[in-house]
């Protein structure tokens, strides 16, 4: 899940259209057509990098100094020491007892099914014995301090507290450090409550690669981490890329996407409005449909057009729909697992009979969403889940969030007398091999005559 763009604030969207390509499998471009589609350059362009370049390096040797300079330059705010960026607990405490008693009942909810999940993602520790007496295994260990990055402003995310440090508490993280940018000195009560009740540390409103730089590097008062998390703009993400190495990160994510498959059963209107629910986030998002049905495709397009206008954030919808968006018809249900592994979406909606019997067929998807009833929407704030997602075709490779980022694994090797002996003389052997005497000889000294 990404952090969308700002309202249209209620706008008048009578005159909004709903234009989005569709596509036939038939069709003898389609293989190209699909690739210009789905790609996406995550590479930043060299105004930002230069921008970003900067900044870093202005926190790194300035540290407070350069954080009140760039909060009141990039924020608008008019700081004049590190402590009026300092949240305290007793303002996270305010908020949750401030805000309504439904918002925080939904928070508190959401919190717990997070929590219950994630519970269930805890690794142990194992080791076994070999017959000699030589002991193998594997030590895990949560990281001492993470970062975490909420968007902030107007916008309010308070699911991306929860859905972020929830999974750090529950593999035992130390301290967790959240920044989130107030423009305008503007702060969310519901991501503040969001960190309440999620467990946060400390909290600094602080936005930008300035953030990224600070928890990257550390200052005199922000204290330097061992891994960043958290979605944020494209001086966000190219700062975590830059600082990729001296910390560990989640990802840097592209746009938000889905992928809805149906076989023609499920009404319309909610397939409409789940495709929206990601082309909302911003223009750049990514709405794609795939049916084997073609008059149930045409349905699902006059579902869109017909709702398109309802919708607050309809130009945002309607760019993204154009941009990026598709209605793509396939020969068979074979058909629509080949595409769905090709793309391999962030989110993936199987609106289908049985959706359980295509499971074995799905290698490459961040969530999947299985049955009529199950849209996105649950899963990016309370299904219990993780919403940060790989994008951009890394579901090929990667993983939702969970605890097992916010713990290492250390291998465990204890030699008895025996087994170094037997051990030492395979060594000896490989080591002799590469050429790499010292460790050979290293190992030669534990072999019994």
């Amino acid at each position: 899940m990404t952090a969308p763009n700002t309202d249209n604030g209620g706008a008048d969207n009578s005159t909004v259209n709903c234009a989005i390509r569709t596509l036939c499998t038939r069709d003898a471009d389609f293989t190209q057509t699909l690739d210009d589609l789905i790609a996406w350059d995550m590479v930043s362009d060299s105004d930002v990098e230069a921008a970003v370049t900067a900044i870093l390096r202005q926190v790194k040797t300035q540290g407070d100094d350069a954080l009140i300079a760039l909060t009141n330059r990039f924020d608008r705010r008019q700081v004049d020491n590190i402590e009026q960026l300092i949240i305290g607990q007793e303002k996270l405490q305010q908020a949750l007892e401030t805000i309504d008693i439904e918002t925080r009942r939904a928070l508190e909810v959401a919190a717990d099914r997070i929590r219950d999940y994630h519970n269930h993602q805890q690794q142990s520790s194992w080791q076994y014995q070999e017959a000699d007496g030589t002991v193998l295994g594997q030590q895990i260990t949560p990281l001492d301090r993470v970062g975490i990055y909420v968007p902030g402003g107007k916008a309010s995310y308070p699911s991306s507290v929860l859905m972020n440090c929830i999974p750090a508490r529950v593999a035992g993280v130390g301290e967790v450090i959240m920044m989130v940018p107030a423009p305008d000195g503007e702060l969310s009560p519901m991501v503040l409550a969001a960190a309440a009740i999620a467990g946060v540390d400390q909290v600094f409103s602080i936005g930008g690669a300035q953030a990224i730089a600070a928890l990257a590097y550390g200052t005199e008062t922000v204290p330097k981490v061992d891994k960043i998390v958290g979605p944020g703009n494209i001086y966000v993400a190219t700062a975590k890329r830059m600082v990729f190495g001296l910390v560990g990160l989640d990802m840097v994510a592209g746009p938000s996407e889905i992928l809805v498959v149906c076989d023609g059963d499920t009404d319309p209107d909610w397939i409409a409005m789940d495709l929206f629910s990601q082309a909302e986030h911003d223009e750049d998002a990514q709405a794609i449909f795939i049916s084997w049905d073609a008059d149930y495709i045409a349905a699902v397009h006059n579902s869109m057009t017909k709702l398109l206008p309802e919708m607050a954030r309809s130009e945002i919808i309607g760019q993204s729909l154009a941009r990026r968006g598709a209605l793509i018809e396939v020969r068979d249900a074979s058909e629509a697992v080949e595409l769905i592994n090709r793309i391999a979406p962030e989110h993936l909606e199987l609106s289908v009979a049985d959706p359980e019997a295509w499971l074995p067929k799905i290698r490459h998807a961040g969530a999947i969403f299985m049955g009529r009833h199950t849209a996105e929407a649950l899963g990016d704030y309370c299904a219990g889940p993780n919403h940060v997602l790989p994008t951009s075709a890394t579901a090929r490779f990667s993983s939702p969030l969970g605890v097992y980022d916010f713990q290492k694994r250390s291998s465990l090797i204890f030699c008895s007398e025996q087994g170094a002996s037997e051990l030492g003389k395979v060594a000896s052997v490989l080591g002799r091999g590469e050429s790499l005497t010292a460790h050979a000889r290293s190992a030669e000294y534990r072999i019994r005559d």
